[in-house]
């Protein structure tokens, strides 16, 4: 299987706790398709919601195609999730619970065909943050002092 990640949500690592991930097909236009193609799409500040039964990206940018005429697409429109009945089901019930939500973690193609991976997700606070950047800076620290001793 050949995936070949577009974007990444940084930020999402930085802010949540990771639960559990799902992967979900979304309803694109053309225009999109081939902005995707192209690397240009943003996730920062992206959430999914849940309404009538369906699942809907909200706040990810993806780019308007250059190429494309009068038909172009909206860059911040809402999007539909493609999922089993039974996955979104899961998901709406582990959104209900308090102090959980979803988030887009990446962006791809698999297949050829667009994906992205949505996460149920617990908001980290402050103290957890910096303990996450402690922890980050001291295993740095660690191949750094493991690269030079080989060197």
């Amino acid at each position: 299987m050949a995936i070949k990640i577009i974007v990444q949500n940084k930020k999402a690592f930085h802010d949540y706790f990771i639960l559990e991930t799902y992967e979900a097909g979304m309803v694109l236009k053309g225009s999109e398709v081939k902005s995707l193609r192209a690397g240009s799409a943003q996730l920062k500040d992206s959430y999914v919601i849940f309404e009538q039964d369906e699942l809907f990206l909200l706040n990810t940018h993806i780019s308007a195609y250059s190429a494309s005429s009068y038909n172009n697409h909206v860059p911040e429109r809402r999007r539909k999730l493609l999922m089993h009945k039974s996955e979104i089901n899961k998901i709406i019930a582990q959104m209900k619970e308090k102090g959980l939500t979803v988030v887009p973690l990446k962006m791809y193609f698999k297949e050829g065909i667009a994906k992205v991976e949505i996460a149920i997700v617990k908001g980290k606070k402050a103290h957890d943050k910096r303990d996450s950047i402690k922890k980050r800076d001291v295993q740095r620290e660690l191949g750094q002092a493991v690269r030079k001793s080989r060197g």
